[in-house]
């Protein structure tokens, strides 16, 4: 889609919910409620809306929303190795070696897990400051990928995650300049990586660097190597949040970024017409699918992202999200199966059509 519809797109949207007579108003908020769509029914005491909440039945039959395995999509860590690393921050979550991720991986199809996703612990030594392990053939995640595809093929999705924090020595997604992570010089590494990835039989590559203009790179990259069906899953709307501490440990990458952050190209979490910009961009550029990330705290987006383009969007329910509702479970504080499911539901309730979640293989267990 060329970028000029793009824009000529969301001017309509943003001119359509507001008159040509109205007075001008600085706008207090972003979200705007709808008008009702249904057409009023009967006062009480002709409606009674307990009726159809009566029995488990009725509230079967009736229910707007469902969840199944096959709305999830299971993150998994890996480490050079064997075995299995508890990771301290996220209970119940550990890393594994590279046959446990295999045994993993048969786990996700017998469970209905349609696609897992593969996040690497890389060995310290092999990080650098131009993170040129990302883009080696040989790397732990393209070698459990192949391990992977080997032992299930097409009966589960592996999707892989593209930015430089796994293996760079700064912790930050792109490559670092005078302090400064540099955009056009990161997407060429991108480019790189997506490469290799797909070249190792990955089904998905999903960019969560946020850097400008790499979706389009991206494609063409992939393309250009003979890699033409596999699918890109965009991290459209990635947030520059708090919520991410676990994941860093799991992936060994805190201590690489140390007390610096990644605002200059995360957004803002106040930012919600932005998130719609960028998700347009990377729609435009070639992406298949989209993803907001945080999940939770950024449900409005999700919905925004799915009723303005209706394309596939996914949510990660992330580690920071997860470890809150776990530690409440092992604690007694909170019902852990309950607070999960409804979690989940409130993802698909949202527009989600599909959710990254560590809580997956318990989840799947419990679903039909």
């Amino acid at each position: 889609m060329p970028l000029r519809h793009v824009f000529e797109f969301l001017d309509s949207q943003r001119c359509a919910a507001v008159p040509r007579s109205a007075p001008f108003r600085q706008p207090q908020s972003s979200v705007t409620l709808p008008a009702v769509p249904f057409p009023p029914r009967a006062p009480f005491p002709a409606t009674r809306l307990r009726r159809v909440r009566a029995h488990d039945w009725t509230r079967r039959l009736t229910r707007e929303n469902s969840l199944s395995a096959s709305d999830l999509i299971w993150p998994l860590f890996v480490f050079d190795g064997s075995g299995s690393q508890p990771v301290a921050s996220l209970p119940g979550v550990s890393r594994l070696g590279i046959r446990e991720a295999v045994a993993a991986a048969r786990r996700a199809v017998d469970l209905g897990i349609p696609a897992i996703a593969l996040f690497p612990a890389t060995d310290p030594s092999r990080k650098s400051d131009d993170a040129r392990e990302a883009f080696n053939p040989d790397n732990l995640v393209c070698r459990v990928t192949r391990e992977i595809k080997d032992a299930v093929g097409d009966a589960v999705g592996v999707i892989l995650d593209v930015a430089l924090d796994p293996y760079s020595s700064h912790g930050q997604d792109g490559l670092v300049r005078d302090g400064r992570v540099i955009n056009d010089e990161t997407i060429d590494v991108l480019c790189q990586q997506s490469v290799v990835q797909a070249d190792a039989g990955c089904d998905v590559i999903a960019p969560s660097d946020m850097m400008d203009g790499r979706i389009g790179r991206i494609r063409s990259a992939l393309d250009a190597a003979g890699h033409g069906d596999t699918q890109i899953m965009s991290y459209a709307a990635k947030y520059a949040s708090a919520f991410y501490g676990p994941f860093r440990d799991a992936v060994g990458s805190a201590s690489n970024l140390g007390a610096a952050d990644k605002k200059t190209y995360q957004q803002s979490p106040s930012q919600s017409d932005e998130a719609i910009h960028e998700v347009a961009l990377d729609l435009s550029e070639g992406a298949d699918s989209v993803m907001v990330k945080p999940g939770m705290p950024y449900l409005d987006i999700v919905a925004r992202v799915k009723q303005t383009f209706g394309v596939p969007t996914f949510a990660y329910q992330v580690s920071g999200e997860y470890a809150m509702l776990q530690a409440a479970g092992d604690a007694g504080y909170l019902d852990r199966d309950a607070v999960m499911m409804e979690s989940l539901l409130a993802f698909k309730r949202a527009g989600a059509d599909g959710i990254l979640t560590y809580f997956a293989e318990a989840a799947a267990e419990r679903l039909p």
